[in-house]
């Protein structure tokens, strides 16, 4: 007979693990580029990056 492979059961903590946070709006920034100039807004800005969820932001000086 052949052996029985025992499959391992993702735990819920394991699964969902950074992406709870990032749900409640809990998200962790990192700067990707600073000091960009946007020529629609006319104003230099800065490109947040979720290191979670990968989720971009912007925020003008």
């Amino acid at each position: 007979m052949g052996e029985v492979v025992k499959f391992k059961i993702p735990k819920a903590k394991d699964k969902h693990k950074g992406k709870t946070l990032c749900k409640s709006g809990f998200h962790k920034w990192q700067i990707v580029q600073e000091k960009q100039f946007d020529v629609k807004l006319g104003k230099l800005v800065t490109i947040y990056k979720c290191s979670r969820c990968g989720e971009m932001k912007t925020k003008a000086l």
